[in-house]
């Protein structure tokens, strides 16, 4: 049976860092469901890949090879989009980078800082502002967007202290933007992944080879996160089918903030202290 409310026909999509990992995952579902894609990448690799991929799947879209934490360059987008389309329905603020900056919060200078603001947040900021005219242009209803987080928006992390208090920014950004545009009809939310195991991202090189059979057991669900499982989560946010959803994040973690501490051992027992076997800690 054909859900009409997930069919995204005539609607323009704007997705950033939409030519790698979960962003083209969700740039080649939207474009399945009949959005017009506009994808926003620096990547000038990835986004020839993109094109020759859109090429035989989709007869209008854009792909342009951009930094989006320089002002400039998403303004000059905005406006191909608005030359090209004339409209914009959904925007999906996909940019976020740890930049490899594993270490002590006093051992950050301030470039470092300012470099992970600029692309965990002060792109989104931009990106949604230099949208949200040509959103409200024509005043179409259930206009959306989605900002992609993550879980660590919902616990603390140490060694990332700075690049978590970003995501942790991006859910009240999220939630306040929300109620301003409630009023116009434009969704506001969030999907907040755990690890998601991508071609960038490949989580397993980097545990040791002797821990590869505890993966498994580090997660309820049993293994680290697809590109498709944001993508399938973007698509329900994009969709009419959460037209009364605003100002929610949808934590795609495997029930990992669920278990909230606790895995399973060797022995597949549940436990929150790994040290311990055989005092009554470990639960089947």
């Amino acid at each position: 049976m054909e859900i009409k409310e997930l069919n995204l026909k005539n609607k323009v999509a704007l997705i950033t860092g939409g030519a790698g990992g979960i962003g083209k995952s969700i740039v080649e579902n939207f474009s399945y469901y009949g959005a017009s894609v506009v994808v926003a990448d620096k990547s000038s690799e990835r986004c020839e890949e993109l094109q020759q991929i859109l090429k035989k799947c989709s007869e209008n879209y854009l792909v342009e090879c951009i930094d989006v934490t320089q002002k400039n360059e998403v303004k000059n987008l905005i406006k191909r989009i608005e030359t090209q389309f004339n409209r914009l329905d959904i925007v999906v603020n996909n940019v976020g980078d740890f930049l490899e900056l594993i270490k002590p919060f006093e051992e950050l200078d301030d470039s470092e800082i300012e470099d992970l603001y600029s692309v965990n947040l002060k792109s989104m900021f931009m990106v949604t502002s230099e949208a949200l005219p040509l959103i409200k242009k024509n005043n179409v209803v259930n206009s959306s967007i989605i900002n992609i987080s993550s879980i660590e928006a919902f616990r603390g992390i140490p060694r990332a202290t700075v690049y978590s208090s970003f995501k942790h920014a991006i859910t009240g950004f999220t939630r306040s933007l929300a109620l301003e545009l409630a009023p116009s009809q434009i969704k506001v939310n969030a999907i907040a992944p755990e690890t998601t195991e991508t071609i960038q991202v490949q989580p397993k090189k980097a545990i040791a080879e002797k821990y590869h059979d505890h993966i498994e057991r580090w997660n309820p669900y049993g293994r680290f996160g697809k590109p498709s499982d944001a993508a399938g989560s973007a698509l329900f946010l994009a969709s009419d089918l959460s037209s009364w959803v605003t100002g929610a994040t949808i934590n795609l973690d495997g029930g990992a903030l669920a278990a909230a501490g606790w895995y399973r051992d060797p022995d597949n027992s549940w436990t929150i202290a790994p040290v311990i076997s055989d005092d009554g800690f470990n639960y089947k």
